[in-house]
């Protein structure tokens, strides 16, 4: 089994801020740094941090070098990123003294795929092998397409969630990896118990895993439930948290482990990224994230 992530690559810029700016106001940064970013490297690096050969997909611009550089460095397979004319995704990215944070995101080389070149990344992989998704790449309803035709496993994390995710067949996701807000514009329910009964109903088939924040993680599939709360720590950027335990979800799976089992290690792996600032560098290492369960 294969796992591919055809996902986004932003450069982040950083700013430290005392409070997320307002309309109309002008704040001076405490400080500002540039991360490599975007959902879907950050969850390539997650996956490759906790032992999974992936493959990333996707397209930078000429900017994009450093992005090919840690692909190298970390272990992500990047025989199948492009690089393009142009300018490389990025995101600015303001971090109030809380650690919570709001994203401007331009998307760049990443709202660039064409048919031809999914056909050219899918055509190296088979039934079975597993597909990576989130929202920050264009071309995702005939991503789903093609790859559930070929008969992988799709796994999505419906992130942004905006009006381009109702074009895509959802009843063609194996995995469902979703905060409670996301969950709630796909079902129309507002309580995260409801919300999960009404994935469940709509996609029975489907594995779901909701992420609530502070009050942890709930899994799904069939008749079966599992609750994980967090493992509470002083954040100081949230940032690659979700990516980080989507990462490390897949992996678990990958691995055969029990779904309990999986979903502490995740929380745990999630918990550490947050003590650090950025959100590649973030990711720990699952030899970190086993010996601190050891600890516990």
């Amino acid at each position: 089994m294969k796992v591919l992530n055809i996902g986004s690559m932003n450069l982040d810029h950083v700013y430290n801020v005392d409070h997320i700016v307002q309309p109309g106001e002008t704040e001076a940064s405490e400080d500002m740094n540039v991360f490599l970013g975007g959902k879907g490297i950050n969850q390539s690096m997650a996956l490759a941090k906790a032992g999974v050969q992936v493959y990333h997909g996707g397209l930078i611009g000429e900017d994009g070098q450093p992005f090919l550089d840690a692909c190298k460095e970390y272990g992500v397979n990047a025989d199948h990123i492009k690089m393009i004319k142009g300018k490389t995704g990025h995101a600015i990215i303001q971090v109030d003294k809380n650690a919570q944070n709001c994203i401007l995101l331009y998307g760049g080389a990443n709202q660039k795929l064409t048919e031809s070149y999914v056909d050219e990344v899918l055509s190296s992989f088979e039934s079975g092998d597993i597909l990576l998704l989130q929202n920050e790449v264009n071309q995702l309803p005939y991503i789903v397409d093609r790859a559930y035709a070929k008969g992988m496993q799709v796994a999505l994390n419906p992130s942004p969630f905006n009006e381009k995710l109702k074009e895509v067949d959802l009843k063609k996701v194996s995995i469902f990896l979703l905060n409670e807000v996301e969950g709630g514009q796909i079902t129309g329910m507002t309580d995260p118990d409801d919300v999960l009964e009404k994935m469940r109903e709509m996609f029975p088939h489907a594995k779901i895993v909701l992420t609530l924040g502070k009050d942890g993680a709930k899994y799904a599939e069939g008749d079966v439930t599992y609750y994980q709360p967090v493992f509470k720590v002083q954040a100081v950027d949230t940032t690659a948290a979700g990516d980080t335990f989507t990462g490390y979800f897949l992996a678990g799976l990958i691995d055969g482990m029990d779904i309990p089992d999986i979903l502490k290690m995740s929380a745990k792996a999630s918990s550490i990224a947050v003590t650090r600032n950025g959100a590649v560098q973030s990711i720990p290492l699952k030899e970190e994230v086993m010996e601190a369960l050891k600890e516990l």
